[in-house]
């Protein structure tokens, strides 16, 4: 069964909160490279959050208009 479109969102975010804090606790452990490539990583999923939720704003308007 195909993912509606919040739980995407959602599941965006929860993936961008995972790698933060991943990548908080490879900074922690001196892995500076790691830790780097994982905020690169979420900043990703929560673009691409923030991409789904406005495509499914501007559906939501345009599919109230008359």
């Amino acid at each position: 069964m195909p993912q509606s479109p919040h739980n995407r969102i959602a599941e965006l975010h929860n993936l961008a909160a995972h790698a933060h804090n991943a990548a908080a606790t490879a900074h922690g452990k001196g892995d500076h490279l790691t830790a780097h490539e994982l905020s690169q990583q979420a900043h990703e999923h929560s673009r691409n959050a923030l991409k789904l939720a406005e495509e499914l704003a501007g559906e939501t308007r345009n599919s109230s208009k008359p």
